[in-house]
């Protein structure tokens, strides 16, 4: 299918690896041309090259913390009107409820509900007076049933979910559409590293833990980031503009109930 995005420009954040790597290669493959961040400057330049390869699109980079006021400075310098803005960030760690400092609360929260927010606020007008924008946050399955031990993800991302369900709505009838992708179990490094932490609190195998998480998913396998890419450019396209205030799950079933 012709998306009918060729031409645009996208901001992918968290692009080196996972998913923003999945909807930055996504994008590219139709055409769009990317401003992509992450902290990381070797793994950044190295998936941008991959992609250039690839796809033969614009990609520029930009080696930045974006859950900082500095970083989303300099992403916004390099691209200050996106067509279309994937907002990503890392995840906040698991733990025990009753351990979780303010601290960590504050940074949770910083990361994966303000920073988005401001990312928004930032170029949400310009899509509305040129007709066109899409905007994909990229959140949890935590946020339709939250994960033990997952709480400090579980409330961020739950916060950034009503943060911006009104104002899609505001802004549907200019053609700009905000949604929220949902990923549940994808091989991704930050499952790798709770099925770590968990085998070394349970004293069970990496492997172990492993079977005994993909055995609850009905699809009986991870998600690749691939599939969660071209959830994200569909949802990024011409043909998506009547989905707006959406929270779409990618979970391989998992999720138990039928709304």
């Amino acid at each position: 299918m012709e998306l009918g995005i060729a031409g645009r420009t996208a901001i992918v954040c968290a692009a080196s690896k996972g998913f923003g790597r999945g909807c930055a290669m996504a994008l590219a493959r139709e055409g769009v041309n990317l401003v992509i961040a992450a902290r990381g400057g070797e793994a950044l330049e190295a998936t941008a090259a991959e992609i250039r390869a690839a796809t033969g699109v614009q990609v520029t980079t930009v080696q930045a913390d974006v859950t900082t006021e500095e970083g989303r400075a300099a992403l916004l310098a390099a691209c200050p009107n996106p067509d279309i803005l994937v907002t990503n960030a890392g995840g906040p760690p698991p733990g025990d409820f009753a351990s979780f400092t303010l601290d960590d609360w504050r940074r949770a929260v910083e990361a994966n509900m303000l920073t988005p927010i401001a990312l928004i606020q930032a170029t949400v007008r310009g899509m509305v007076e040129r007709g066109f924008g899409r905007i994909v946050n990229i959140t949890s399955a935590s946020v339709r049933a939250p994960i033990a031990s997952l709480e400090l993800s579980n409330g961020a991302r739950a916060g950034l979910t009503g943060a911006v369900s009104a104002l899609a709505r505001k802004v549907a009838s200019h053609n700009v559409t905000i949604n929220n992708l949902l990923p549940g179990p994808f091989d991704t490094d930050r499952i790798k590293n709770n099925w770590t932490k968990a085998a070394a609190t349970s004293g069970r195998s990496l492997e172990e833990v492993g079977r005994e998480s993909i055995k609850h998913i009905p699809a009986k396998r991870l998600g690749r980031p691939e599939e969660f890419g071209a959830a994200c450019a569909f949802l990024c396209s011409g043909h998506a503009g009547f989905i707006t205030a959406q929270n779409i799950l990618l979970d391989g079933g998992a999720y138990p109930g039928t709304m």
